[in-house]
């Protein structure tokens, strides 16, 4: 069995990355994100691979892949609708129907689910800004071909 999830994780970098703006102004989205990075950004990280269906003939794996959104504003300016509005756009990009699925054949894997887990909206202040943050959960299936 091999594990899918760098190839679902690099799909949806690729698919979010250039396509996600707020206020005119691009959304980086990082695999790791570098010390000099300011808000908004986008961040995706792997999070579990979980074998899904246990048969005789195919491996079949569960993922599920984080996506975090950061803003920050100044203790008394912006709010959550920045936040808000990236993750709409994340969703219209990635939780699609079977014919936006990732194309992973290249790589000996077919994505036959795409799933929203949940997102999660965290609001953190500190003393030199307030920040707002979501975590959105996607599960993918996968069947290695």
């Amino acid at each position: 069995m091999k594990d899918p999830i760098k190839y679902i994780r690099q799909a949806m970098i690729n698919a979010l990355n250039g396509n996600i703006s707020y206020d005119g102004a691009n959304v980086p989205v990082y695999g790791r994100v570098p010390s000099s990075a300011s808000e908004p950004y986008i961040k995706i990280y792997s999070v579990q691979t979980n074998e899904a269906d246990q048969n005789a003939d195919e491996f079949i794996t569960e993922t599920l892949t984080r996506i975090e959104v950061v803003t920050a504003f100044d203790s008394d300016s912006g709010g959550e609708l920045e936040v808000n509005t990236i993750v709409n756009d994340i969703l219209v990009i990635i939780r699609t129907r079977s014919s936006g699925y990732f194309d992973l054949s290249s790589n000996d894997f077919h994505v036959y689910t795409c799933v929203n887990e949940g997102v999660t909206y965290l609001e953190d202040d500190r003393n030199d800004k307030t920040y707002f943050t979501s975590i959105i959960d996607i599960s993918n299936r996968v069947l290695q071909v």
